[in-house]
């Protein structure tokens, strides 16, 4: 009798062992199929953050922090820039629904041409709105004044210059005006421009070689 139940008893025992055995693994099972999903939506979280910074939005452009301060936006000013926003030219963009036109302050032909042509001709030079407008029509309607040739043929030694330097601007529509106002300058003066025309074409055309 003492026999069997020790027997029985460590069947019992051994039953127990078994299940605890079976638990355990079954447990260890289920914790490994529970976490390895875990660690696989870690990485598909994490994996789209180092897209983001290898290509970065379009919006990305207009944040405030990427504009550089020392930009061309924090620059000084042009001299035609300068004279013009203290009142310097006595004319004023006006826009139309159709086209712009100038305002002057008063008659050009009452204006003096020194320094005003010539200032005008120093803002061919310029490449943006509305100093590109004013300086191209300023010098226009300015030579086309009653006694234009008389006032403008003064200028020519300093006017020469000033128009070299738009012909050789690297920009081509600042080369187009300083081209244009060659032109109506040319038709004012008459021959009075042809002891200049030889030092004006040697450098245009050393320029366009060099390009």
């Amino acid at each position: 009798m003492q026999k069997s139940e020790c027997q029985r008893g460590v069947q019992l025992r051994n039953r127990v062992t078994d299940n605890c055995d079976q638990r355990t693994s079954s447990s260890a099972q289920i914790k490994q199929r529970t976490t390895v999903p875990q660690s696989k939506s870690l990485v598909s979280t994490s994996s789209p953050e180092p897209a983001r910074k290898l290509h970065p939005r379009p919006s990305d452009k207009l944040n405030p922090k990427t504009i550089n301060p020392f930009g061309e936006q924090s620059r000084a000013p042009s001299a035609f820039a300068a004279i013009y926003s203290k009142g310097g030219i006595p004319c004023r963009l006006v826009h139309g629904s159709v086209k712009h036109r100038l305002q002057w302050e008063c008659p050009p032909e009452n204006l003096p041409f020194d320094p005003l042509l010539i200032t005008l001709a120093e803002g061919l030079r310029e490449t943006k709105h509305p100093y590109t407008f004013v300086s191209k029509e300023g010098f226009r309607e300015l030579l086309l004044v009653a006694g234009a040739p008389e006032k403008a043929v003064p200028l020519l030694p300093r006017l020469i210059p000033v128009l070299k330097a738009a012909l050789v601007h690297l920009d081509d529509e600042v080369f187009e005006r300083g081209l244009n106002a060659l032109v109506q300058l040319s038709v004012v003066v008459g021959p009075s421009l042809n002891d200049h025309l030889k030092h004006l074409l040697t450098s245009v055309s050393t320029e366009k070689i060099r390009e």
